[in-house]
């Protein structure tokens, strides 16, 4: 999944977001030299990305990708996923999406200290462009594959994912429905059970 699946997947506990959202910068044990609900942020980041992975849906949307885009179309998976939570998002939030988004970009300006380099220097890009409410938008998905594109030294094409999009529209939302449900319970188990772990006492 990608970004905003994954700190939506969070629940409310905005240190446990921000772990989550900066988790692919964390390697191996390197999570433990963090405060403790961010490392449980990043844990849940990797069973999410476990699950999401070996799930029968996702790979099926993959496999619709996998003769123009390769190895990268699970990437690609992610973020029109991502298109599909942003674009129904009323149906997972009762707080509106911009909102959600503004409260979460205060979170890393409050905790700044704690953040990764990486995530330190992509801030700024995603605040000033809002990346998270253009995902609702196939122009927004657009500039992201874009991005990609430009990062794989246009190796990846990435940048033409959005005629599949636009061609299998119904078929990718489908499947993003009938699997993020699935995500969602399987992230709140997992959730509650890291916390369990690493609280104790709570």
């Amino acid at each position: 999944m990608n970004f905003l699946a994954h700190i939506y997947l969070s629940g409310d506990d905005e240190l446990v977001r921000i772990g989550n959202f900066m988790a692919d910068g964390i390697k191996g044990s390197q999570y433990k030299t963090y405060p403790l609900d961010i490392q449980i942020g990043i844990l849940l980041h990797r069973e999410i990305d476990t699950f999401t992975d070996a799930h029968p849906i996702v790979r099926q949307s993959t496999k619709r990708l996998h003769p123009n885009y390769s190895h990268y179309s699970g990437v690609i998976v992610d973020i029109l996923y991502d298109h599909f939570l942003a674009k129904n998002w009323s149906q997972y939030s009762n707080t509106p999406l911009h909102e959600y988004v503004e409260d979460f970009y205060d979170s890393l300006t409050t905790h700044g200290a704690l953040l990764t380099s990486r995530t330190k220097h992509l801030m700024p890009y995603m605040i000033a462009d809002n990346w998270l409410v253009s995902y609702a938008e196939i122009e927004g998905i657009q500039r992201v594959l874009n991005g990609m594109n430009r990062r794989t030294n246009h190796k990846s094409g990435m940048h033409a994912a959005t005629y599949e999009l636009k061609l299998y529209y119904t078929e990718f939302e489908t499947e993003f429905t009938d699997f993020f449900e699935q995500l969602r319970v399987f992230s709140k188990d997992k959730l509650i059970q890291l916390q369990r772990q690493h609280h104790p006492s709570s």
